[in-house]
């Protein structure tokens, strides 16, 4: 199968959870034999076009004139950009089976190659608008909104990856529920293979003595790095011998640092700022227990790094987190936005009672391996694409909306009407350039 992935984001462009969702789905479509194509944007030191292992990429860069910091703006530009560059792909190669588009961002090339090219399209919805900011109060943020159900409304099916997206997208943009599939996201199940405990690395965070409580991820709102902070006191009340250390960066990064201070705690935090994969990897064998308290989060791959790191992972129940980790069986949850609830849940790991944090690890490495790996996901995107292309077949592609557009530009009849409209005009011009000569030649005659 040919397929088409069109996302703003691919390794090594990083801005979100998108990119490693797409690198590793197209990966393991591709080792099966697919030959798939991803269309996604330019970023430094990559190249325009390369065959990364399965997968061929081809990059685009979006110039154009200066958007002053508008992303609408800039994201449209990126859209011609990524239709120009399919166009120039499918000129070479022929067409693809399916397009698969990830994400709003890039829905005005998906729709435009869809139609043009009459190849079907599936969307997969990793966020949304309204989930990010619980509802809509902007104008740009309308914007987003109706251009992710414009989305869901061109594609033929639409993935959203936890029970809790499908119910999210079906309640605020009233998409039918047969039109959508659960498919997980997953997690690369040799991540961490050849990556061991390095205790000189791990002092560059923590004495020795001191157990490690980690959160990695976005400094924004959402991931709830807050309610970790404000839960420091009260797990240090009961346990001295620990340090919290955050890593990744965003607009609230100097905010929280502030907050951790004024704690009075401040001394038991390290904030690491931007940190490499390869750094990532090596702390993830370091630290004790992983916490993710989103207050919002469609799926949370960050859960599966850490079950299958082998760290005892701590969740809130928003979203996709909630339905990942069973409390006391696999992993700990707490109630959302609560840092009591959420202090209690890692002191119970800290303390380590009847020997929990060995089962929960041994229980959740089995949930990674047996639930989100990728050769199951490929495996049931691949299903959905076989179910698109054979309705595809049996569908009739006429563009309907042109038809009837043109139909009601007819039954008005706009056209003769505007041909009438500028007939009369021009023969009122005409009359008035007569009137206007002969008093010009009036005056003559006087003069």
């Amino acid at each position: 199968m040919k397929i088409l992935m069109l996302s703003w984001e691919y390794p090594p462009r990083i801005v979100g959870g998108i990119s490693r969702v797409v690198y590793d789905l197209a990966q393991k479509l591709g080792e099966k034999g697919n030959e798939v194509h991803v269309v996604t944007c330019m970023d430094k030191n990559t190249k325009e076009f390369e065959k990364d292992l399965n997968v061929y990429v081809h990059r685009v860069y979006t110039v154009g004139p200066d958007t002053k910091g508008d992303f609408l703006k800039q994201t449209l530009h990126m859209n011609f950009a990524l239709v120009e560059k399919a166009v120039e792909v499918m000129n070479e190669i022929g067409k693809f089976d399916i397009i698969h588009a990830h994400d709003w961002l890039v829905a005005f090339a998906a729709k435009t190659l869809k139609h043009a090219y009459k190849i079907p399209m599936v969307a997969t919805i990793h966020a949304t608008e309204h989930g990010r900011n619980n509802g809509i109060y902007t104008d740009m943020q309308k914007y987003i909104h109706d251009s992710e159900w414009w989305l869901t409304y061109e594609a033929w099916k639409v993935i959203c990856n936890s029970q809790y997206m499908q119910n999210e997208i079906t309640s605020i943009w009233g998409l039918p529920r047969e039109k959508t599939r659960i498919i997980f996201n997953g997690v690369n199940l040799n991540k961490f293979d050849g990556i061991y405990k390095d205790m000189d690395f791990r002092r560059r965070y923590a004495m020795d003595n001191e157990k490690v409580v980690f959160f990695v991820g976005r400094m924004v709102r959402e991931k709830g790095v807050q309610v970790l902070v404000d839960a420091i006191p009260k797990i240090c009340s009961y346990y001295n011998d620990v340090k919290f250390v955050f890593a990744g960066k965003g607009p609230e990064l100097e905010h929280l640092k502030w907050l951790a201070n004024q704690t009075g705690y401040g001394h038991k935090v390290l904030f690491t700022g931007y940190i490499s994969d390869e750094d990532l990897l090596k702390l993830y064998k370091c630290v004790d227990i992983a916490v993710f308290p989103s207050l919002y989060e469609p799926f949370g791959i960050v859960a599966l790094e850490g079950m299958v790191a082998n760290v005892p992972t701590v969740v809130s129940q928003a979203g996709g987190l909630g339905e990942i980790i069973n409390h006391g069986y696999d992993g700990m949850k707490a109630y959302t936005g609560n840092s009591n609830s959420l202090a209690d849940c890692i002191l119970e790991l800290l303390f380590n009672s009847n020997n929990i944090v060995e089962k929960i690890k041994a229980n959740a490495m089995k949930k990674v391996h047996d639930m989100y790996n990728w050769d199951l996901i490929s495996d049931q995107t691949y299903a959905v694409y076989k179910e698109v292309i054979e309705e595809a077949r049996k569908t009739n592609w006429e563009n309907t909306e042109l038809k009837e557009g043109l139909k009601e530009l007819n039954d008005k009849k706009i056209i003769p009407a505007v041909i009438e409209t500028s007939s009369k005009t021009n023969k009122k011009a005409a009359k008035k350039t007569t009137k206007s000569t002969k008093q010009s030649e009036k005056l003559q005659k006087i003069g």
